[in-house]
């Protein structure tokens, strides 16, 4: 395998670690290179070239003198740190799977399960992603918001568990690939069908909004098989 083949794989396992398994913090310093390497069975020189690609894209600082940290905005990043939908496809495909057939499920329950309190969250954070799209503006963290307020709110720890999976892929649909436009737009639509059922506390009508908007994201982003 070409060195940097295997310096990519390698960061990109780094970035699992720190962003969707939280082995790591924002501002956390890693191991040093001789654990690290040892860790991910790779040479020092693809350790460093791996740390070089994450620093360019913002998830890790080098601090000369000092060690590697976790970038205080790494929660801000949405790209899985590399550029180009081709490069993470088939890990969104993945992703998106899960989500279809989890959210669904999860919009039922928080339906259910939500107080007035956390009901008015989910409403709040929905209508400030509408904002964002009507404005133009990036709705990452505003998307990711939301869906996390959903998850919460089914009070069920393990749920509650894959919500950075759930916003590795909300992050990633949005930054990834020349299909903006298409899935703002459906967001919006989608979006506003959900959030009228949840006023409504109609579970199955819940369950049914997310299942269409997974199936738009997927058919959109042409991630099915």
């Amino acid at each position: 395998m070409e060195k940097k083949s295997l310096s990519q794989q390698t960061a990109e396992r780094l970035y699992t670690m720190i962003v969707v398994e939280r082995r790591f913090g924002p501002g956390d310093k890693l191991p040093n290179e001789l654990e690290w390497s040892a860790e991910l069975r790779v040479s020092r020189a693809t350790l460093r070239e791996a740390v070089r690609t994450l620093a360019a894209r913002g998830v890790l600082e080098v601090r000369r003198g000092k060690g590697t940290f976790v970038s205080g905005q790494v929660e801000e990043i949405g790209d899985f740190g590399f550029s180009g939908l081709d490069q993470v496809k088939g890990r969104l495909r993945d992703l998106f799977e899960l989500r279809r057939v989890f959210e669904p499920q999860v919009a039922r329950l928080a339906c259910h399960r939500a107080s007035e309190g956390e009901m008015e969250e989910i409403l709040r954070r929905g209508a400030e992603v509408e904002r964002c799209i009507r404005a133009g503006e990036d709705r990452t963290r505003a998307d990711r918001e939301f869906h996390a307020a959903i998850v919460r709110s089914t009070h069920n720890e393990f749920m509650m568990r894959l919500m950075p999976l759930i916003s590795e892929a909300v992050a990633a649909a949005i930054t990834s690939g020349g299909h903006t436009e298409q899935l703002a737009e459906d967001t919006l639509r989608d979006h506003a069908l959900l959030m009228d059922f949840l006023r409504k506390r109609d579970e199955s009508g819940c369950e049914h909004a997310m299942a269409i908007h997974m199936h738009h994201s997927m058919d959109v982003m042409e991630l099915k098989e």
